[in-house]
């Protein structure tokens, strides 16, 4: 029995466009269609809108980021070029005023990243929502998009019964297929290659990494590390890696150890070059600076001082400030046999490798990489296999790194959907 047959022949919503998703991207198609006059119904899987944005603001929402346009589009790597006309129309400074119009001041932190001042998503989140409202846009919680009908018409499953829905178009903004608990299950995918469109395969993106293992041992950390410093921070280090086919990455910052390796910001900000190079050759290794203040010459001069009575862990603390975590990874990389060795060490102080073997899963990932190919996509941003089906936000096939490039690319790419959309509509 198909979708359609257990449906009532007539629809049980009627309206010009029915947007999938109520995330960042999702409402900002929602937002702009209403505005052009338009009949909105959103349709949101979970109980509440915008939870991965809500989720990301406990720590300080990242609304954008401040560097010059320049430096912003490259953050997009292969997909800045096709990225560049979205951004430049609706970027980083539309970003703010967005915030401004609905009553939250932003500031620009030491990062040159941008936050609301209360550091909260939730007020933001609020006030867009009421507004939304009021422009009479109709939201659908607890409604999960199942695809088509015999009669192409979108069906949804209901809290309590199917519905089918009457629409001149349909924007998907359904996010990609990470932290599938608030919404972004990929399911979709299976959906829209079933009708032709074209895919690349999802992966993690922004993620963190399990280690390879040291001195012969097998991946992971030693017990010892793991037990004494998994979840604490490494900074700050300046972190270098080139990969197999001579890409290089050089960028001081900080990340911590977990239990299996590696995360947060500076290899997220690596992430896509470890993330390839892992595929093509199975494995990738990158190289720390730990004492980034200190020449490589101060380093080693400090470390052949002679050290009397104390210990050498004893004296690389008094002499460089070297200890706790730091101190750790040197051990486990090197050993007791290796540490005894000045040369050697003064020159893994400066660059310590590490090994990593495979990114962490993909339902972990900040974010995620791949989705529907922006050439299966027409300038407007419809998909060519299906017209009057239109895609936006992170089930499209681009990646960036954490830093307000994220949020970002997917409102912008709301505003430029939402114009293609109202152009498909007057050409009918």
């Amino acid at each position: 029995m198909s979708l359609s047959d257990t449906l009532l022949s007539n629809p049980d919503v009627v309206c010009d466009v029915a947007v999938v998703g109520a995330g960042p991207a999702g409402l900002m198609v929602a937002e702009q269609l209403a505005k052009a006059g338009l009949v909105v119904h959103v349709f949101e899987t979970k109980a509440s809108a915008a939870r991965k944005f809500l989720i990301a603001g406990r720590g300080g929402l990242n609304l954008t980021h401040s560097e010059e346009f320049s430096s912003f589009v490259t953050r997009y790597g292969a997909r800045a070029a096709e990225l560049t006309p979205w951004l430049q129309n609706w970027g980083a400074d539309e970003v703010k005023d967005w915030a401004k119009g609905l009553g939250i001041d932003t500031f620009v932190g030491t990062s040159g990243r941008v936050f609301p001042k209360d550091m909260k998503a939730a007020p933001l989140l609020r006030a867009w929502l009421v507004r939304m409202k009021a422009q009479g846009v109709k939201f659908h919680m607890r409604h999960r998009w199942l695809g088509w009908g015999t009669d192409e018409k979108p069906v949804f499953q209901g809290e309590e019964a199917k519905v089918k829905v009457d629409c001149k178009a349909l924007v998907l903004a359904t996010g990609g297929a990470s932290w599938a608990r608030l919404g972004s299950d990929g399911a979709w995918a299976a959906l829209l290659q079933g009708k032709g469109v074209e895919l690349a395969p999802l992966q993690a993106a922004n993620c963190g990494f399990d280690i390879g293992g040291a001195q012969g041992r097998a991946a992971g950390w030693s017990d010892v590390f793991a037990q004494r410093f998994a979840g604490q921070p490494i900074k700050p280090v300046v972190l270098k890696f080139t990969d197999d086919q001579g890409a290089s990455f050089v960028r001081q910052g900080e990340f911590v150890a977990t239990q299996t390796g590696v995360e947060g910001s500076l290899i997220y900000a690596v992430s896509s070059m470890l993330r390839d190079c892992i595929a093509r050759q199975g494995h990738a290794t990158f190289e720390l600076d730990l004492l980034p203040q200190f020449s490589a010459e101060r380093v080693l001069q400090e470390v052949k001082h002679p050290r009397g009575s104390r210990s050498l862990s004893s004296h690389l603390k008094g002499r460089l400030g070297l200890d706790g975590i730091k101190a750790g990874l040197l051990y486990e990389v090197l050993g007791k046999d290796e540490m005894a060795d000045s040369a050697r060490l003064a020159a893994t102080i400066k660059s310590l490798p590490l090994t990593v073997v495979a990114t962490r899963p993909l339902d972990e990932a900040i974010s995620t990489a791949g989705g529907v190919r922006l050439e299966a996509l027409d300038e407007q941003g419809m998909c060519k296999a299906l017209p009057g089906v239109f895609c936006a936000g992170e089930m499209l096939d681009w990646e960036a790194s954490t830093g307000g490039y994220l949020l970002t690319a997917c409102m912008s790419s709301g505003v430029h959907i939402a114009a293609g959309v109202v152009k498909f509509l007057q050409s009918k």
